[in-house]
């Protein structure tokens, strides 16, 4: 009997499942990571680099999903009739695991935030819903009956895994997948999103020539860590430049359509830390994706005292060491290159920026890769020094 849909699921596909911040590195590649990083240091959209590696995880999940679907039919016969009660049952659960819910959603043709709304969190709405559902499956599928005829026909997964599928077997299917799908999309924006923040604030500072360090500080002088928390609110990345003097920063991949959220960022920020024995003057930078033509954020923040700049524009490094100079005297190389030796000097650069330092992983991993060839894309599993 089968009481888990997650067992019916390859560890490979429970992977990418489960998959975020550090996990999605391993799963990647480094190389595809680095890749992302320098595209966003050149101006490029987050949502642009990653979407083809938000494609390739909703592919393989989906085919995922296909696989679990001629596994359970070949357990039991009564797998696809059943399905729905099954989903019904494991979401009545008192506790149920993120995977497991989300795939009991998916064969009800649910993602979470529409599990919430429709449904309520009322008991006897999921009962009613399910009912709904079947009813609503096996309508259209008669429809097509009388309007196509039967849809039959064999899908063979290896010698011993050969099933027969039917209208309402694919109906199921392509409703899990949809769902699968949005589900996916909404969980990688999210993961995507916070694990390039601490990626793309790492390398834009080491590349800019300071030194990563774990707070609380031992080093006063060119180091920066990540995500430390302050009295009044969390910044992104501490910059400790010399004694007394510091800059915060904040990244947020937000459009052009949050200008509110950029001048909220920019307001949070106190002036002023305290540090061992000294008190650091505290700078303050705000990275966004973009801001509207005829914005006033930038002047707005201006007022507070701190700096807005876009990453939709090219190299926008160059715009970040020019506020460090103003701001607290900053000098490096970049300041004076134009585009075309920015863009070599971030390719040189990149390859030795320590990644795994900024999401905690080990500097020695075993982790699979997807590379792009002429041939198409080649997967597999490599153990690489970082």
């Amino acid at each position: 009997m089968i009481r888990r849909l997650s067992d019916l699921l390859s560890p490979s596909a429970l992977e990418l499942l489960s998959a975020s911040g550090s996990e999605i590195v391993r799963q990647i590649g480094l190389d595809v990571v680095r890749g992302v990083v320098l595209d966003i240091l050149r101006g490029y959209n987050l949502r642009d680099s990653t979407e083809v590696l938000t494609r390739r995880r909703i592919t393989a999940l989906n085919l995922a999903t296909l696989a679990l679907f001629l596994k359970g039919l070949s357990l039991s016969d009564d797998f696809i009739a059943n399905l729905p009660d099954l989903a019904q049952e494991i979401l009545s659960r008192k506790r149920v695991d993120k995977i497991e819910r989300w795939l009991a959603q998916w064969m009800l043709g649910l993602t979470d935030k529409a599990f919430q709304n429709v449904l309520r969190d009322e008991p006897q709405a999921l009962q009613e819903y399910r009912e709904r559902y079947i009813r609503a499956c096996r309508d259209v599928t008669a429809a097509y009956v009388d309007e196509l005829g039967e849809l039959g026909g064999q899908i063979q997964l290896s010698d011993d895994l050969r099933v027969e599928i039917n209208w309402l077997w694919m109906t199921y299917l392509l409703n899990a997948i949809g769902a699968q799908t949005l589900t996916i999309r909404g969980s990688e924006k999210s993961a995507y999103g916070k694990l390039f923040e601490k990626l793309v604030l790492g390398s834009l500072l080491h590349v800019l020539g300071f030194k990563h360090i774990l707070p609380p500080p031992h080093e006063f002088a060119g180091v920066f860590w990540l995500s430390s928390r302050g009295e009044r609110r969390e910044s992104d990345a501490t910059l400790l430049y010399k004694p007394g003097m510091g800059v915060r920063f904040d990244i947020g991949f937000i459009g052009r359509g949050n200008p509110e959220i950029s001048l909220d960022k920019v307001t949070r920020f106190e002036r002023e830390i305290s540090l061992g024995h000294s008190t650091y003057y505290m700078a303050t930078i705000i990275l966004v994706d973009r801001i509207g033509v005829n914005s006033r954020i930038e002047a707005l923040a201006q007022e507070v005292g701190g700096t807005i700049i876009q990453m939709s524009a090219s190299y926008w490094p160059k715009q970040v060491a020019r506020v460090l100079q103003k701001s607290i005297g900053f000098k490096h190389p970049i300041l004076s290159m134009d585009d075309g030796e920015i863009e070599v000097f971030l390719k040189d650069q990149m390859p030795g920026v320590p990644l795994h330092d900024f999401i905690g992983l080990s500097k020695d991993f075993s982790h699979h890769y997807v590379r792009e060839t002429d041939e198409g894309y080649t997967v597999g599993e490599v153990s690489e020094g970082l």
